[in-house]
């Protein structure tokens, strides 16, 4: 006796499918009785430049810190032979009285010098990022826990933190190559606030915030300097994204070289049926199914369901293979081809 080809458990899961498609599918404009929408901001990736932002007073400000915080990563890495890990955490404006208010008791801030500009900068580290580079420096073992000390730097420990502020104003410098070339250089470091000024109180600042992780160890890193530094570069900046798409391509660019990598299912087909249900169920190995197609004709080969070719079936180089012999032209009711 042949057995069915489908089980009884087979049998009753496509049931449940004829069920269940029988009774419809909710449609697009039913609202859910449940569940919240989280909010959503559409951003253009062609037309990046037209982004508005309140916390980016100047266009393209968060491209040139994304490139200073990928290159200063490497650099301290290689420089104290730990995994640094920096990451940009946003840009925010206010005046230079107010920021000094907000700002952590015992931070170390370096006074930046960013030569040809007018103004200067300042760099700052939190204390247990410090205090934690300051260990590293002196050899301090990868398993051992960081101090957390309530105290302010001693001048020999701001003294070893010059080289490595010393080493991100280099990076920085490579970061503003596409605006202006910079030599900026660290005048002094400081940790009490009162010895640091570097524009009138009332005047607006920028501050980028960074995350610095070095192994389970994370802190902060700011740069602060006044708007009126770049005021004058205002049109570099907002230009900086157009001169970077005319030598390495936009986004229109890099999804097109993408896309033509991403797979695609080719399938060939001789044909296709339509049986109702109930000769589905009763199919059994060696059963003869009539066809309403000619079995001889080109197969089509679809891609990704859209019929595109026709072709052949045959063997090429000991190799099954299928032979593409026309191109499927919409225009007839059923396509036409073309050779």
């Amino acid at each position: 006796m042949v057995e069915p080809l489908l089980t009884k458990d087979e049998i009753a899961d496509l049931l449940g499918v004829v069920q269940q498609e029988g009774q419809g599918t909710p449609q697009p404009s039913e609202k859910k009785t449940s569940g919240t929408t989280a909010p959503v901001r559409e951003f253009n990736l062609f037309q990046r430049n037209n982004v508005a932002d309140g916390q980016r007073r100047l266009p393209n400000l968060d491209v040139i810190l994304d490139s200073f915080a990928q290159t200063l990563s490497v650099s301290l890495t290689n420089q104290l032979q730990r995994t640094f890990q920096i990451l940009p955490q946003s840009i925010d404006a206010m005046t230079f009285r107010q920021y000094m208010e907000t700002r952590e008791n015992g931070v170390a801030t370096g006074v930046l010098q960013l030569a040809p500009l007018k103004n200067g900068a300042l760099l700052s580290f939190t204390p247990g990022l410090s205090f934690a580079i300051i260990e590293i420096m002196f050899g301090a073992a990868l398993n051992v826990t960081p101090l957390e000390l309530k105290r302010k730097l001693t001048t020999i420990e701001m003294h070893v933190l010059h080289s490595v502020m010393t080493n991100v104003c280099t990076e920085f410098d490579k970061s503003m190559e596409a605006i202006i070339p910079l030599k900026s250089s660290v005048i002094k470091i400081e940790s009490d606030p009162s010895l640091l000024s570097i524009t009138d109180p009332e005047a607006e600042v920028l501050i980028g915030r960074f995350t610095v992780g070095i192994g389970s160890i994370s802190g902060t890193m700011e740069i602060i300097f006044p708007l009126s530094t770049f005021e004058p570069l205002r049109e570099q900046f907002k230009n900086l994204l157009k001169s970077n798409r005319a030598t390495h391509g936009g986004w229109a660019d890099h999804i097109a070289e993408d896309v033509v990598e991403m797979p695609l299912t080719l399938i060939a087909q001789s044909g296709e049926l339509s049986l109702p249900v109930r000769k589905i169920l009763d199919m059994k190995v060696g059963d003869i199914i009539d066809i309403d197609y000619d079995p001889i004709a080109p197969l089509k080969v679809l891609v990704e369901d859209r019929l595109k070719f026709f072709a052949v079936s045959g063997v090429h180089n000991k190799k099954k293979v299928i032979h593409l012999t026309g191109v499927y032209e919409k225009g007839a009711r059923h396509g036409r081809i073309s050779r």
